[in-house]
């Protein structure tokens, strides 16, 4: 039996790759079969066949038999996909574990003193890059968010508002609480949610509109965005970032001052 394009592809979906899959099917057809014969069935180069082989064994996807020569069995599919899930979060266990380790260990101060003096060493115009597709953006403006020690500016859409409620409220609630002084400038839904939500952590202003996207950090980070988020699928979002503090304060800030000061204040609920 031939497997159809949606098998293979949702082989491919976990993490299986071109050889990996069409031994595994090979396999399930045939039942049992040593390396040369499940090498020919799926077309796969035989000197290639051992390893892939033992990849699937170590994924969980089949067993082997101590017989000469050595023969191979896929497991029944859910039962693989069982195995596999187990592997992954005894994996992913075992390497969370090792990192919370890691940043408890002396090592992290002599990681974070050799960033630091390479950073002293960058020139202004390498602190600056496209950022694309909103995960990628998500995690630069996480990671910027952290590193804020003073104030926190945002200029954004009303789906850009809703977005930063629903991925970044926790971590900028966390920061408005250390002193930051974080101030959003947006238009939104009176009552909503997020707009009460975000009046208890934050200056907020409602403006009537905006079709544009921005945000600064201390006097050194400005995001700013190249595309309509209305208008361009969150794959297609692509962002401007710099660490610069003259983009910051020369264009930046009086640009966030102007829209600011347009837009109507929104008090604290009681």
């Amino acid at each position: 039996m031939v497997a159809t394009i949606e098998v293979l592809d949702a082989l491919k979906s976990i993490g299986l790759n071109l050889y990996e899959r069409k031994i595994f099917v090979a396999l399930l057809a045939k039942g049992v079969a040593t390396a040369a014969e499940v090498s020919e069935i799926a077309t796969v180069p035989r000197s290639r066949s051992y390893d892939v082989l033992e990849s699937l064994v170590e994924k969980g996807f089949i067993v082997f038999q101590a017989s000469k020569p050595i023969k191979y069995m896929a497991l029944a599919p859910k039962d693989a996909l069982d195995r596999m899930q187990q592997n992954v979060m005894k994996r992913q266990a075992e390497i969370i574990e090792r990192i919370e380790k890691l940043k408890l260990s002396p090592v992290i101060k002599e990681m974070e003193k050799i960033y630091k003096d390479g950073l002293n060493m960058v020139e202004p115009a390498d602190m600056t890059g496209t950022l694309k597709g909103t995960s990628t953006i998500d995690r630069q403006m996480q990671s910027i968010f952290k590193s804020a020690k003073k104030s926190i500016n945002i200029v954004t859409t009303e789906q850009g508002f809703n977005m930063l409620y629903n991925r970044h409220y926790r971590i900028l609630k966390k920061i408005g609480k250390s002193g930051v002084k974080l101030r959003i400038a947006a238009p939104f839904i009176l009552g909503s949610e997020a707009a009460k939500s975000f009046a208890d952590i934050a200056e907020l202003r409602n403006i009537k509109s905006a079709s544009g996207r921005l945000l600064t950090v201390d006097d050194e980070h400005v995001l700013m965005a190249l595309t309509d988020d209305k208008k361009v699928h969150e794959t297609q979002d692509t962002i401007f970032w710099a660490n610069s503090p003259h983009v910051v304060s020369n264009i930046a800030q009086p640009l966030f001052k102007q829209i600011w000061d347009s837009g109507s204040v929104v008090k604290k609920a009681n």
